[in-house]
């Protein structure tokens, strides 16, 4: 596969972009390679964290937004913490998720997109997660409804689960952070 390297203005208006969402410079990195070393999710990701800011750095957008890498990444801030020039990687992965999805690329494969929009949906509805919902959801929109339904007694029983939602009022300030947040990722 043959990807070219996009042009100066064309790669600064995507690390903009990215820089814009998230507040964090990606032309700092010089790939020192410390957030990948250290990245618990590397093993599973198609290309690497530094790899990913690289292709950024380069313009290789639809390389970096249609790599399984930006969806796998856990938000767990190891390779932030790693980071000598104290870039927030996290950060970066959640500007490019929120770019992929602007684009309208969201993976069939994973299950994190689904599972976002199911928890949000969840608090704004509830005022707090509804876990039975939550599961209930998650199972039936990625077509695998019977997806453990062995633990559900167990967990009733443990009390992990409780089969009525438990309602607290989500009020006016958590529908209005909830529209607040769609209006930013939908710039």
């Amino acid at each position: 596969m043959k990807c070219s390297i996009a042009s100066d203005k064309f790669r600064r208006k995507f690390a903009e972009q990215i820089e814009e969402i998230c507040g964090e410079r990606i032309s700092l990195c010089y790939q020192c390679g410390k957030c990948s070393a250290g990245c618990p999710v590397a093993y599973a990701m198609d290309y690497l964290p530094s790899q990913i800011t690289r292709f950024a750095q380069l313009g290789l957008i639809d390389k970096v937004m249609k790599s399984s890498t930006i969806w796998i990444c856990a938000s767990c801030q190891t390779c932030s913490v790693r980071c000598p020039r104290g870039i927030d990687l996290a950060k970066v992965m959640d500007a490019l998720r929120i770019l992929a999805k602007r684009k309208g690329i969201v993976p069939k494969e994973q299950i994190a997109p689904l599972f976002d929009g199911i928890f949000l949906g969840s608090i704004e509805k509830y005022g707090r997660l509804n876990e039975l919902s939550l599961i209930t959801k998650l199972n039936m929109a990625s077509g695998r409804p019977f997806k453990d339904v062995s633990l559900l007694p167990i967990m009733l029983k443990k009390g992990k689960i409780k089969l009525k939602p438990q309602k607290s009022n989500p009020g006016k300030e958590v529908r209005y952070l909830m529209r607040k947040v769609e209006k930013l990722e939908s710039k």
